[in-house]
């Protein structure tokens, strides 16, 4: 079997995180996972949604879209048809509950965190990408209040991460892009903390029902590509 990429069955596309794109926001990074570019913005806000009111804990969300041209036919902007499509809730719910589920939110005190995703330009995996960039930026805003001195303690202690994984021609891969999706047997992506615990699972059997073995094969091609991944986000928020 010859992945259209070229790459080996376990080996992640090439990742790059731009930290210089926001002048404003708390945390920023372009994020490119191959030919997917996701800009995600995190924005610190005093005050939280009115059912957290008096909690004493804080809250963070998350918005995704696609920008018109973001795959290979122009798409309409969500805005012109005044409703958001079901995938669009779907992939902003998923990349929402997922930081949650990383961050201490009694940490934050009543504060919340907004994270933005942009998918500039698709190639598979743009919800993946999207997570793991918000976590980039998440890193980044919680350390701008550390500094400031807004938060006593760290509510992220590890990278929340997440990668795609399928199979291609009957093979458990790692990191599809578009080509290996639109073709994949099954497709699932997996979130997980740096550390390899899990957060999230979504898998869907494009052809047949997925064997066990299968599935296992895929969580352990997830869980390298999660700490890959970790390893890189956090070289580029060092450098």
């Amino acid at each position: 079997m010859q992945r259209p990429s070229g790459r080996a069955t376990d080996e992640l596309r090439p990742t790059h995180f731009d930290m210089s794109i926001s002048k404003w926001a708390e945390g920023a990074c372009l994020v490119s996972t191959g030919d997917t570019r996701v800009l995600v913005t995190a924005s610190v806000e005093e005050g939280v949604p009115p059912f957290m009111k008096n909690s004493g804990r804080g809250w963070l969300t998350a918005e995704y879209g696609m920008l018109p041209r973001a795959t290979d036919t122009r798409g309409s902007r969500e805005a012109a048809k005044g409703k958001q499509s079901g995938r669009t809730q779907e992939i902003q719910r998923l990349i929402g509950r997922s930081l949650r589920a990383g961050v201490d939110l009694e940490l934050l005190g009543e504060r919340q965190i907004k994270i933005d995703c942009d998918v500039i330009q698709a190639d598979g995996g743009t919800r993946t990408a999207s997570i793991v960039g918000a976590s980039v930026a998440v890193r980044q805003a919680l350390d701008h209040m550390l500094n400031l001195e807004l938060i006593k303690a760290d509510p992220m202690p590890e990278m929340v991460l997440a990668v795609s994984c399928g199979l291609y021609e009957g093979v458990p891969v790692l990191d599809l892009d578009y080509a290996e999706d639109s073709n994949a047997g099954a497709d699932a992506n997996f979130v997980m903390t740096a550390s390899g615990k899990l957060i999230e699972v979504q898998a869907t059997a494009e052809d047949k029902p997925i064997a066990r073995a299968d599935l296992i094969a895929m969580l352990d091609l997830a869980e390298a590509g999660c700490a890959e991944l970790g390893r890189r986000a956090e070289a580029a928020l060092k450098a």
